[in-house]
């Protein structure tokens, strides 16, 4: 604090100090990232952290930092970002590179959100009997940035997989919002995934909801060992 004379009044003025400063810098930057059923460890990672010796991962790395550096500056939030589809085995950093998306997006003040996208499913269903399930769509559907991370990982009903994903994938291509995914699988055995239903195979609408993923996202295939030990996938 210090003192300043105001219309012959001696004032008590504070001032935030630096480590304050920075924190609530931080606190608006965590604003921006909306996190959903993922580790709370995504918040504090970045690109610096990334361990690029491998060389199976360094094309979806640059892919990653190229999409940051295009969405933070283009000049119109109607200039249209393709998104990206990183697919690779368990552990081999695709959910972590979305992260750093998020966080390096959150300092530039772009919103973004990231989505497990099995547990949402789960938890879709079960918002049916709360009449919950069109405003937590919406939250999806126009988010500026969203990342649905392991789409593919546990089986679809094809309600989740229509009216759920589809309608999701639908809006998001109509308005030309960037969109990026992870998937244990490639946009082939995804479609193939799609197409399984317990009441038979569906490859019509598979081939829809895989036509709004090609628009969306540039498929990366990463390789390398498994990492996932103390760090997310």
């Amino acid at each position: 604090p210090f003192l300043r004379v105001n219309n012959g009044y001696v004032e008590v003025v504070y001032q935030p100090d630096d480590q304050l400063v920075a924190q609530q810098r931080a606190d608006q930057q965590a604003s921006r990232v909306t996190m959903v059923n993922l580790p709370k460890d995504l918040a504090n990672i970045s690109f610096n952290d990334y361990d690029q010796q491998f060389p199976g991962r360094l094309p979806a790395f640059e892919a990653a930092i190229d999409l940051t550096t295009q969405l933070i500056q283009r000049t119109q939030s109607a200039d249209y970002v393709k998104g990206l589809y990183l697919c690779g085995p368990f552990g081999i950093g695709k959910t972590y590179l979305l992260g750093a998306i998020a966080n390096n997006l959150a300092q530039h003040n772009i919103v973004s959100t990231l989505v497990h996208f099995p547990t949402f499913a789960v938890q879709m269903k079960q918002a049916i009997n709360d009449h919950q399930v069109w405003q937590r769509l919406e939250e999806l559907e126009k988010t500026p940035v969203l990342m649905i991370d392991d789409i593919g990982a546990d089986s679809l009903s094809p309600w989740v997989r229509d009216e759920i994903l589809g309608v999701i994938l639908q809006y998001r291509m109509q308005e030309r919002l960037t969109t990026c995914f992870t998937s244990n699988l490639t946009m082939a055995e995804l479609e193939t995934y799609l197409s399984q239903t317990n009441q038979g195979i569906d490859a019509t609408k598979s081939a829809r909801i895989m036509e709004r993923i090609r628009f969306l996202a540039t498929e990366y295939q990463m390789t390398g060992p498994n990492l996932r030990q103390g760090a997310t996938d």
